[in-house]
C-alpha cells in the first residue's frame, strides 16, 4: 500500500510522527510527493488540508487526524473549514476519547481512536542528579519541567489558555510557597508568558528553545516533576514520554491522561488545589501502563488502520 502522509513541516510533533511512521511502517510512505500510485492520503496536520489538491482528495481514500479542537476557538469559520474538509474524509483518526466526543457532533464519518506511540530507545530513564549537573542546575533544587508552547503567536505575550500556562505557573508558585526550592526547566517555542510569570515571582528557570530530541529526553530526566496544566489536549506526548522515562508527572484530565496516570496524579485546577508530588508507586503505575504504547509493535495498529480504510 502507498500512503501520502501530508505533514506541516513545522519541525514539531506532527513532523516527528510522520517521520517515525515512514521509517517503520510495513506500508510505503511518502511525504514529499503524491502520485498515481498513492492509495491513501493521510492528513496528519488537518489545518493544512487545503495544501493538497482537491482533485487528489476526491480520487483517493483520505484519513484525517484531529489531534484536538479547542471548544472556545471552534468558531463559525473553523466549523466551515471542518465541513469543507469533511466531504473528502473517509475516516477520522483521533488520539483520545475526548477529541472523538467533540468532533462526533459535526461529522457522520467513522472515527478511529488510536493514541500515539513512544519509542523506548529515545525516551528512557537516566540518573536525575547527573542530568541536573549536565544542564547546570543545582542538585538541591526541585526541578519542574514544561516542554510545550504557552504563548499566543499574535502578540507573543497572551497565554495560550488551552495549554494552561497560567495553571502551570500557579502550581509552581504554590510549590514555592510550600517551601520547595523550585527551578523550572523549559523548552519549546513561545514560552514568553511562563518566563514573564517566573521572573515576576523570582523563580529560577532554564530555557532551551528548540533542543534536539536527545537533549529533550535528558531534560525530562533532570526533572523531579513534570506538570501538564492544559485545558485541552489530544495527547499530550509528554505523558507517554514521562511515563516511560520514570519521571513523576501530574496532569489535568485531558487527552490520554486517565489512560496512563493513576487518579492521584490527575489534578483539578479549576478550583483551589494543593500541589501533588507523585509517589514511587505512582511512577511505577505510569511505567506499567505505558508498556501498551511501545514501539515497534505499536506501528502495527496504524498499519491495520490504513488497511481498514483501503477496504472501505
Amino acid at each position: 500500500m502507498n500512503i501520502f502522509c501530508h505533514i506541516p513541516r513545522e519541525d514539531w510533533i506532527c513532523d516527528r510522527i510522520g517521520s517515525e511512521y515512514k521509517s517503520n511502517s510495513a506500508h510505503t510512505i511518502h511525504s514529499d510527493r503524491l502520485d498515481s500510485n498513492t492509495d491513501i492520503i493521510w492528513l496528519l496536520a488537518a489545518w493544512c488540508w487545503n495544501q493538497v489538491p482537491q482533485a487528489a482528495l476526491s480520487s483517493r481514500k483520505v484519513v484525517c487526524t484531529i489531534h484536538h479542537e479547542v471548544p472556545e476557538k471552534f468558531n463559525e469559520n473553523r466549523l466551515k473549514n471542518f465541513l469543507a474538509r469533511d466531504q473528502f474524509v473517509d475516516m477520522y483518526h483521533v488520539p483520545c476519547q475526548k477529541t472523538h466526543n467533540f468532533i462526533r457532533s459535526f461529522t457522520k464519518k467513522p472515527i478511529k481512536i488510536l493514541s500515539y506511540w513512544v519509542n523506548p530507545e529515545i525516551w528512557k530513564f537516566r540518573n536525575s542528579i547527573e542530568m541536573k549537573k549536565k544542564y547546570g542546575i543545582s542538585t538541591d533544587e526541585f526541578v519542574v519541567g514544561s516542554f510545550q508552547r504557552d504563548t499566543e503567536g499574535f502578540d507573543l505575550k497572551s497565554p495560550k489558555l488551552e495549554k494552561g500556562p497560567d495553571r502551570f505557573c500557579d502550581f509552581v508558585e504554590k510549590l514555592c510557597s510550600n517551601g520547595k526550592k523550585v527551578h523550572v526547566l523549559l523548552n519549546g517555542w513561545r514560552r514568553q508568558y511562563v518566563i514573564n510569570r517566573l521572573k515576576l515571582a523570582n523563580i529560577r528557570y532554564t530555557y532551551i528553545e528548540l533542543p534536539p530530541i536527545k537533549t529533550v529526553s535528558e531534560m525530562y530526566s533532570a526533572c523531579d516533576l513534570y506538570v501538564v496544566g492544559s485545558r485541552c489536549e489530544g495527547g499530550p506526548q509528554s505523558i507517554l514520554e514521562c511515563a516511560i522515562s520514570k519521571v513523576p508527572i501530574v496532569s489535568t484530565d485531558v487527552g490520554i491522561a486517565s489512560n496512563i496516570l493513576p487518579n492521584s496524579c490527575i489534578i483539578d485546577m479549576n478550583n483551589d488545589f494543593i500541589p501533588y508530588i507523585p509517589t514511587a508507586s505512582d511512577v511505577d503505575h505510569c511505567f506499567n501502563q505505558v508498556q501498551n504504547y511501545l514501539l515497534p509493535d505499536y506501528y502495527k495498529k496504524y498499519d491495520e488502520l490504513f488497511i481498514q480504510v483501503l477496504g472501505m
